[in-house]
Formats: structure tokens, C-alpha cells, sequence
């Protein structure tokens, strides 16, 4: 089965949607029409039907919603990292204060923290 891309950017009130494939363009009003819009691009120029193909769809962002997609990611990575360093210092902080003595819920009830959570990050 053959895979015809469909490269689509936005100008102005219209998505363009270009098939190199075929080298052929068309446009959509909306974003949501893209897909039948090349579709029917295909069929037409192609004369096949639309079991006879695969059609992927490539959004061509502009380099500022790239940027921002790209800055996000990598908070999210951070956040990560940060989250589970945040994870480790809990366990250091429960694992101390049951090595003074506490018990399970004692440690709980001083930091603040369910039972369960004391238990889990024991476990952990």
C-alpha cells in the first residue's frame, strides 16, 4: 500500500495541503477537513480508491509554535527529573526519622504525609 503525505500549513483563513506525491495542492477551510480534502486530491488525480492508499498528515508549524513545543518538552524532562529527585529526598527524610525511632505513623503525622504514602515510600 503505498503512503501519500500530505504537508499542510495555514495561510491565512485556509489550510494548504500540498501532496508531493502527486505534486498537487489543494486547501481546507478547516483544520478538520484536511484529511478529506487530500483524500479526495488523491482519488481524483490518482484514480484509486481510498483502500488503496495511506495518507499522513504533516503539520508544518510555525518556527515560534515550534520553539514553544520544544521548551515545553524540556520542562517537562526537568519536572521529571525534578519530581523524582523530590521523590528520593522524601524517602531520605521518612528512612530518618525511622531510623530516630518513629513509627510509620508518626512519620506520617510530622510530615505532614498519609499513612499510606509513609508506607509506600518506605517500600520504595
Amino acid at each position: 500500500m503505498r503512503t501519500y503525505y500530505a504537508e499542510v500549513t495555514r495561510d491565512g483563513r485556509f489550510w494548504l495541503i500540498r501532496i508531493p506525491e502527486i505534486n498537487r495542492s489543494t486547501q481546507a477551510l478547516r483544520y478538520k477537513d484536511v484529511p478529506l480534502m487530500a483524500g479526495e486530491l488523491i482519488e481524483l488525480m490518482e484514480g484509486i480508491g481510498s483502500e488503496d492508499y495511506a495518507l499522513d498528515v504533516q503539520v508544518q508549524l510555525p518556527t515560534g509554535v515550534r520553539d514553544h513545543l520544544t521548551r515545553a518538552e524540556a520542562l517537562r524532562e526537568e519536572a521529571g527529573r525534578k519530581n523524582s529527585e523530590a521523590a528520593a529526598e522524601s524517602r531520605a527524610a521518612v528512612r530518618e526519622l525511622l531510623a530516630h525511632g518513629l513509627s510509620q505513623r508518626e512519620a506520617a503525622e510530622v510530615l505532614n504525609l498519609s499513612f499510606q504514602r509513609v508506607s509506600q515510600l518506605v517500600k520504595s
